[in-house]
Formats: C-alpha cells, structure tokens, sequence
C-alpha cells in the first residue's frame, strides 16, 4: 500500500470516526458524509483529496473500514467512532468465540474490569487470532485474550457485525474472558 494511501486513510479515520470538526464535517446521526462535501473541505483544508483517491482507499483498506452508500453519494467508517453515531445495527448472533488483540501492558487492567469501550461507541472483537494479533502489536507486544461469546450472548449481551467483519459489544466482563496462561 502506497504512503499516500495510507495517509489519507488516516486522515479519513479523523474526520470520519472522530474529528469531522477538524475539516468543519457534518456527519449524520448515523455517521454518513456527503462526499462532495468531504472531497470539498479536504481541500479546503490543504489536503489534497481525490474522489478516485478516496476509491481507491475505500477499495483498497486492508480493513474495510469505509464504506459508501449503495448510490455513493455517502462514506462513513464502518466502525471505531469515538463521535456519537448510530450505525443502525441488528443485534447479531456472535459465534462461539471471538477474540481481542490488545497490548501485554493492559492485560492486568483488563483482568481487573474486562474489555471497555472506553472513548469508543464499543468494544472490537475479531473472528480469528490472527487478525486480533494484528490489533494487538499495534500497541506494543501483543497478547491475544479469547471471548466466550456464545456464552455472553446467552447471559443476555448483545453483539452486533460490521460492515467490515468487526464484531462490536458494550462490554465484556471478566467473567467471559479466557487469558492466555
């Protein structure tokens, strides 16, 4: 992935999951942009935005984390936002497990309160290890924590997918958390 991808897909993850006033943005209730008005201010704001820049990063994002409206008028994160949205959706059912990449620096935190969302609308969860090991050396060495989701579901917890294939919850407690030894 080029530098100039990667660039500006950390520019939109600001304004589109947590700064939109940075470029003077409107989002709607449910996070959505207009993208002229994104490409517009963008470049108002010195940042040289493309509507085939911001395909191809759209496209292109490892993660998926943006995704247009079916007309493509509208962008908006798929998830991550620390600005208040609703991403209209369903509870879902979670498989039996899932599992949170995070930094072995914050396990003993965690053991103590389980998984917050702290400043985001939820807490991340991935379907498989090795993407959570991913999320997880973002932050320093990681340490891959397994949650019994099934369970949570059961114990009346709501759990919701994402565009993007990131399950979202409000919370896990200890109590569904499987540490590794």
């Amino acid at each position: 992935m080029s530098a100039n991808i990667v660039r500006t897909s950390k520019f939109l993850s600001l304004v589109l999951r947590h700064k939109p006033e940075e470029i003077g943005l409107t989002l709607d209730e449910q996070g959505w942009a207009v993208v002229e008005d994104l490409l517009r201010l963008a470049n108002q704001s010195g940042r040289r935005l493309t509507a085939e820049l911001l395909e191809q990063v759209v496209k292109e994002n490892d993660k998926q984390r943006f995704a247009f409206s079916p007309d493509g008028l509208r962008i908006r994160a798929s998830q991550g936002h620390s600005v208040e949205i609703d991403l209209a959706l369903e509870p879902s059912e979670p498989p039996a497990l899932l599992y949170h990449g995070t930094a072995s620096h914050s396990v003993d935190s965690i053991r103590g309160q389980g998984l917050d969302k702290r400043n985001r609308q939820h807490v991340h969860l991935s379907l498989d290890a090795a993407t959570a090991t991913k999320v997880g050396q973002r932050h320093g060495r990681p340490v891959i924590l397994v949650v019994r989701a099934r369970q949570m579901r059961e114990a009346g917890h709501q759990f919701f997918l994402s565009a993007n294939g990131v399950w979202l919850t409000d919370h896990v407690p200890v109590a569904f958390l499987d540490f590794p030894s």
